[in-house]
């Protein structure tokens, strides 16, 4: 009886009320103590895994494009190219690919990010070692060229990510296709999730979204906030700024270039740039419809959840509930691991517990 229990007590234990997982739980290094610093280190000490991305660029029937860079699994001593040197690898997927059933995973970055952002690599590198295809989407803007219209990317863009998904689904009409967001692209496929409901199933088969501001309004509270307002704001306001006011000189009229130069923080980019553009009446309008967390219910196909509760982008006491997710839903709430961090110094990159713990549910039954 002794060796039962003892054996019982090694095995992952679940909490086996309603649909959250208490498994496998993340813990940071004992010389990495709290959320701002798991969140800063893990961006600055983790190692890129070495990918090799292929560029495809798809026309859209709005007359703008979208960039999608497809990793190629590299040999240990070839490096991965830099964001300038993708634009040598635009020649299309060759058509085998088409033809094969391995599982696909898609990326959608979170804001002001990209292919090259480490949490990407790291996720299409543990993909590309099983032998399945990745791909990271890029938003409107974000594949480091202009895009044609006047129109940026937002937390909330359901329809952009319908057309991304269903253009990946004609493509691998016979394989599984998993979708995963992190952050700003957590929240916007959450709420297609939740949005398209059944019909989302048409085009994948299981969701992650990864420390999604699934409250936007709790989110940039926060994010303009004491520290967060040092750390965090300041970056993502000096990325918007100068893409907003490009825009700007190209659509003359369409922003106001001193709101734009004011902005000091997320709030303001908000109101003179992406509320302007989605036509939302200000900032509190624009994240109101576009948070993810009222359409959470609604989801249908296995979605998992995670957030670190000490994550200085989204206030823990905003976090869904059970009750506020449709049983499809599993809540994966770490005690620790920052924003998009969980940052492991001992273990590949792609083999850490972040990337881990995705493919174990996307593999899972």
């Amino acid at each position: 009886m002794r060796l039962l229990l003892a054996l019982l007590t090694l095995m992952p234990t679940f909490l086996f009320q309603s649909n959250t997982y208490a498994a496998e739980h993340y813990k940071a290094p004992f010389w990495l103590p709290g959320g701002h610093l798991q969140t800063i280190i893990a961006s600055l000490l983790a190692k890129d895994p070495e990918v090799k991305y292929r560029r495809e660029r798809w026309e859209l029937h709005d007359g703008d494009f979208i960039d999608v860079d497809w990793g190629i699994a590299l040999p240990k001593s070839s490096p991965a190219p830099s964001l300038d040197e993708l634009s040598t690898l635009s020649e299309p997927l060759a058509t085998d690919h088409l033809e094969q059933k391995n599982p696909v995973v898609v990326v959608f970055h979170g804001l002001e990010g990209n292919s090259q952002s480490q949490y990407a690599k790291s996720l299409i590198s543990a993909a590309l070692s099983k032998g399945w295809h990745g791909a990271v989407i890029h938003f409107r803007g974000c594949s480091g060229e202009q895009n044609r219209l006047p129109r940026f990317y937002y937390a909330g863009d359901s329809l952009e990510i319908n057309t991304m998904l269903s253009r990946v689904r004609s493509n691998y009409p016979h394989s599984p296709i998993y979708a995963v967001g992190y952050s700003l692209g957590g929240n916007a496929l959450l709420k297609w999730l939740g949005e398209f409901g059944s019909s989302s199933t048409l085009n994948i088969s299981k969701a992650v979204a990864v420390s999604a501001p699934i409250d936007l309004k709790a989110s940039a509270v926060s994010l303009d906030s004491g520290l967060n307002r040092i750390l965090y704001t300041p970056m993502f306001v000096d990325s918007m700024r100068p893409k907003a006011l490009a825009l700007s000189k190209r659509f003359p009229g369409l922003l106001d270039d001193k709101r734009i130069n004011n902005a000091k923080t997320i709030h303001d980019i908000d109101n003179a740039v992406t509320s302007v553009l989605y036509g939302a009446k200000d900032a509190s309008d624009y994240y109101s419809k576009n948070a993810s967390k009222p359409f959470l219910k609604n989801i249908t196909l296995p979605t998992l959840i995670i957030n670190a509760k000490n994550d200085p982008f989204m206030p823990p006491q905003f976090l869904p509930t059970t009750d506020e997710v449709s049983e499809s839903v599993t809540l994966d709430y770490q005690e620790q691991g920052g924003h998009v961090g969980f940052y492991s110094p001992f273990t590949s990159n792609e083999n850490s517990w972040l990337p881990s713990r995705i493919m174990e549910f996307l593999e899972g039954n």
